[in-house]
């Protein structure tokens, strides 16, 4: 399977593969997902961030973010921090959460121009220790997502509750709500690692990764909005969560790997004015 190279410069495209070969569209696992899971996931006909988060309707409890991160293979711009602070703030108007991934060494400097209300809740660490990374020198081992959010933002740790301690609850005798690490440890899909959910995105991330984000912040019958999709992991995991997803990326290819692997067909371009898109004042 070849790599799938970015292209550079622009925030529109940085996400855009310019190759994708035979044996790479047909590396997608196809997510095990009732029918019923099915019908909670909405993808939307393919468009940039900025216009999505402009123009999308709906009520949503968390907006996710998982732009290209200015290092590397996907390009560097110089305007990067105040672009991002502006699709942070559009994503604001729209959920009392918001998670935003990236470089620590470079999402750290967002920490300054959070737009208001937004504070930070938590810097959370992906932690994996299977990066094929030949560079010499220190070996990359972690990625950063802040959870910013609003002040009447909801949280739900007793969604991460054992048996006992569920029981303990029931009684009234639970003396403190304990919550789940701000260090979440899962492998890279690589390899043999993760093959189930393998795709050939080229910066997919695990179902496990993403699954105590949405637990932390959603319930069931809540939907959330993720703009730049990729290859539609949200999706899969709020359908198991029982919430309500719509996922939209820039990128043809990666639509198209959304519809694969969760087995639904994407609205069509005409539905957008209709029904699921309007102009925000």
């Amino acid at each position: 399977m070849r790599q799938l190279w970015l292209t550079e410069q622009t925030p529109d495209d940085a996400r855009l593969p310019t190759e994708i070969d035979s044996a790479s569209a047909g590396f997608v696992h196809e997510a095990s997902l009732t029918d019923t899971q099915r019908q909670l996931v909405t993808l939307l006909p393919p468009a940039d961030v900025l216009e999505t988060l402009q123009t999308v309707e709906g009520r949503f409890q968390v907006v996710m973010l998982d732009p290209w991160y200015n290092k590397g293979v996907g390009g560097v711009r110089e305007d990067y921090l105040d672009w991002l602070t502006h699709v942070i703030d559009l994503s604001a108007r729209l959920a009392p959460h918001v998670f935003v991934w990236g470089f620590p060494e470079i999402i750290a400097r967002l920490l300054d121009r959070l737009p208001p209300p937004l504070s930070l809740v938590a810097w959370l660490t992906w932690y994996y220790k299977n990066c094929p990374s030949v560079i010499r020198g220190w070996r990359s081992a972690q990625y950063t997502c802040l959870h910013l959010a609003k002040p009447e933002a909801t949280l739900y740790p007793e969604h991460f509750l054992n048996e006992a301690q569920l029981e303990k609850q029931r009684q009234g005798k639970l003396r403190y709500m304990p919550g789940p690490p701000s260090v979440i440890e899962a492998p890279l899909n690589i390899g043999f690692v993760g093959r189930s959910e393998q795709t050939g995105h080229p910066s997919q991330k695990p179902e496990k990764v993403l699954e105590p984000l949405y637990r932390m912040t959603t319930k069931a019958g809540d939907t959330v909005l993720d703009p730049m999709c990729g290859a539609g992991t949200s999706g899969v995991v709020c359908a198991r969560l029982g919430v309500r997803s719509v996922l939209c990326d820039v990128s043809e290819q990666y639509s198209a790997i959304v519809e694969r692997r969760l087995g639904i067909v994407r609205r069509p371009e005409s539905d957008r004015p209709k029904s699921w898109l309007s102009r925000l004042d």
